[in-house]
């Protein structure tokens, strides 16, 4: 089955409720009706319950049935208060957390903390900024993992090609024990989407064919993965065509387990993951479905500001499928 049958499978008819904080955006209203029709999420829109009935008539979008939260007039809004309050230990008092809540993602946020959400996707209208914030201050980052991080899952050919590349979206440059967690956080990512862990840390090194603090870097991320889960096939530094193609993996790094046969490539740094996939993506012919939030304890999903009707409909797909594992 192609990936998203297979996921659309996991999910239908489950009622996983995913929230989405921009309510009057078209391309919002279209994948919504469409995830509701066809019983794969039970979406809740955040918004003035008039205007977002406005923008959907006048799209010609029937949202008879589906949820509106409006932040303005929410029966539960003293209760969020207080849970926010408290889940902000000191740093907000009531009533900046009145004012805060009132902050579409911040409010759709806490829907999900609060359990009348399973999961949230934003970002078609709003920053990633305005989205992983939110996220960091209330969801927060899994036991043993210091951050959140980005994954695209690349995709060529019905049923063929499928890969992981991370971290393509959130750290600059990550330190080498953010490193390895990113590393770790990927192999998980990759088994929910039915592809075979085989991590690779890459570098412009192959096994200390160079020596630079960099290449050290990554050397010491690959340890530091491998002691935190065993359980996975990780390895590294790898240059790209040693992780990738086996006939360069015999001669680099004969006696390593991933090279050759890597499905999840973790990049050194921000600047080399964005390129990497954007290349795959243009010269290619891949399609990048993502970023993928990694590392939180309850599925937040960030759009581009950029994204058409169908990237909704298939981030929303992934994390009610990411509610499934959390």
């Amino acid at each position: 089955m192609e990936m998203f049958e297979s996921l659309e499978a996991k999910i239908k008819g489950k009622k996983i409720k995913i929230v989405f904080p921009e309510g009057t955006e078209p391309r919002i209203l279209g994948a919504v009706v469409r995830l509701k029709a066809e019983d794969l999420v039970q979406p809740i829109l955040v918004g003035n319950k008039d205007a977002v009935s406005k923008a959907a008539k006048d799209r010609g979008f029937n949202i008879e049935g589906i949820d509106i939260f409006d932040p303005e007039n929410f029966d539960q809004f003293d209760e969020m208060v207080a849970s926010f309050v408290e889940r902000r230990k000191g740093k907000a008092t009531e009533e900046q957390a009145r004012v805060t809540l009132k902050d579409e993602n911040y409010f759709g946020t806490m829907l999900v903390h609060m359990g009348l959400a399973d999961g949230l996707v934003s970002g078609a209208v709003h920053s990633t900024g305005d989205t992983v914030r939110p996220a960091l201050q209330i969801i927060k980052t899994k036991p043993g993992v210091s951050r959140t991080s980005g994954a695209f899952i690349m995709l060529r050919g019905r049923g063929q090609e499928k890969y992981l590349f991370s971290d393509c979206a959130i750290n600059i440059n990550p330190t080498a024990q953010e490193l390895a967690e990113i590393a770790v956080e990927s192999a998980k990512t990759a088994e929910m989407f039915d592809i075979e862990p085989n991590v690779a840390l890459l570098s412009f090194s192959t096994k200390g064919s160079a020596s630079s603090p960099e290449q050290e870097k990554v050397a010491e991320a690959t340890r530091i993965a491998k002691e935190l889960a065993p359980e996975y096939n990780i390895d590294g530094e790898l240059q790209f065509d040693a992780a990738f193609v086996q006939t360069v993996a015999n001669q680099k790094a004969p006696d390593s387990t991933v090279a050759g046969k890597a499905t999840v490539f973790v990049f050194p740094e921000i600047q080399s993951g964005n390129i990497g996939y954007k290349i795959a993506q243009r010269f290619g012919a891949f399609e990048a479905v993502g970023p993928i939030l990694q590392g939180l304890n309850k599925p937040i999903s960030d759009l581009s500001r950029g994204c058409v009707e169908e990237d909704v409909y298939k981030t929303a797909i992934i994390t009610a499928n990411q509610t499934l594992v959390n």
